[in-house]
């Protein structure tokens, strides 16, 4: 009897471990069900996080290009006295560097007397003749620089007229200007008159003085030279070929230092915002 008592323990026992046993297996099946469903959980977070993060990036560096972009658009846009300076680069012998330095010039120019952004005849003569006394040859040069014939030198006129002057410039274009500088009464041809005005306007410019006859045989050799149809004026056909004949005359055609601009005035390179 006692040892079927025993033998009932013990199976009891057993019983109750295995239930003890199944339960905990229960227990950490749902344990790990858990687990698991919190780790796919803050997995999708994470990837929602890296999505979003990348998102946000992606919509930040699309800010920062179409910034930089405008940026970018607005240097290379910057007008300089109503033009964009590519502009002049591309129609003068100048680069965008130095079409910029002579903004920096021109400023100052126009700023000398009246500071309105507009070159007058009065600054003009100042500036380049160093005096503001009248003078037919710093008149002439100022009419041909004012395109428009409004009494005023604006940039654009500036440049376009200045580089003729460049030592890149076409010959033809320094001919061309300078037939027109003698041609006082613009009929297209130069006569005796208009010669001997522009010969002592230059000598004057230069502080020389020479008597009248020692004039008027610096005249009378130079038509007798150009003047070949013999018709007492001098056209645009004739000038050329005395021109080349005598090349020396296109001295005052060229400014060695508009070549070097931006190293005659290096701090307005420093400050320019458009690359070459």
């Amino acid at each position: 009897m006692l040892f079927h008592i025993t033998i009932g323990k013990q199976h009891r026992a057993v019983m109750m471990h295995e239930v003890t046993q199944k339960k905990e297996k229960k227990q950490l099946s749902l344990l790990s069900i858990l687990i698991c469903k919190r780790k796919a959980q803050n997995k999708t977070h994470q990837t929602d996080y890296l999505h979003e993060f990348r998102h946000l990036e992606s919509c930040f560096g699309l800010v920062m290009h179409a910034f930089m972009s405008c940026f970018r658009s607005k240097k290379v846009r910057r007008k300089l006295g109503g033009i964009e300076p590519v502009v002049l680069a591309s129609e003068t012998p100048f680069t965008v560097n130095e079409v910029e330095a002579l903004y920096d010039m021109f400023k100052k120019l126009s700023s000398s007397i009246v500071d309105d952004g507009l070159i007058h005849k009065e600054e003009f003569q100042l500036a380049l003749f160093k005096s503001s006394k009248q003078n037919l040859f710093a008149d002439r040069v100022f009419h041909l620089f004012d395109i428009k014939c409004n009494e005023v030198i604006e940039f654009g006129e500036f440049v376009r007229s200045l580089s003729i002057f460049h030592p890149n410039a076409p010959e033809a274009d320094k001919i061309a200007f300078l037939f027109r500088l003698y041609d006082l009464r613009q009929t297209g041809c130069i006569e005796r008159e208009e010669l001997k005005e522009m010969v002592m306007a230059r000598l004057s410019e230069n502080g020389l003085s020479l008597s009248d006859d020692v004039v008027e045989s610096i005249v009378e050799k130079t038509m007798m030279e150009a003047d070949t149809k013999r018709d007492g004026k001098i056209d645009e056909e004739e000038w050329r070929e005395f021109v080349k004949k005598n090349p020396s005359i296109l001295k005052i055609m060229t400014l060695s230092n508009l070549k070097e601009i931006t190293v005659q005035f290096p701090s307005f390179v420093l400050n320019t915002e458009v690359p070459d």
